[in-house]
């Protein structure tokens, strides 16, 4: 798949960020994918930082699979979540 294509699927997938003041700081995390969490002095570098931390982690995770599993016998193919019940 070319950057390209992968980049407008990262772009259409929609992820739910929450975002907390604690003391000086704000606190922001991503609820679907553990590990996608920063902190700002200000809202606006907290969203910042966290977008760019989600992007970071779904690449990782993208590079970590494809070196973990790298044989022709491993199928590839996109799916969407089935709606929420919460």
């Amino acid at each position: 798949m070319s950057f390209r294509v992968y980049h407008a699927i990262i772009i259409n997938m929609k992820f739910t960020a929450v975002y907390k003041k604690h003391k000086n700081w704000y606190l922001g995390w991503v609820e679907e994918i553990p590990g996608v969490n920063t902190q700002g002095e200000t809202l606006k570098e907290a969203k910042s930082n966290l977008k760019e931390a989600l992007g970071l982690v779904l690449e990782a995770n993208k590079t970590l699979s494809r070196k973990l599993s790298p044989s022709t016998r491993t199928i590839r193919e996109f799916i969407t979540p089935t709606a929420s019940h919460s």
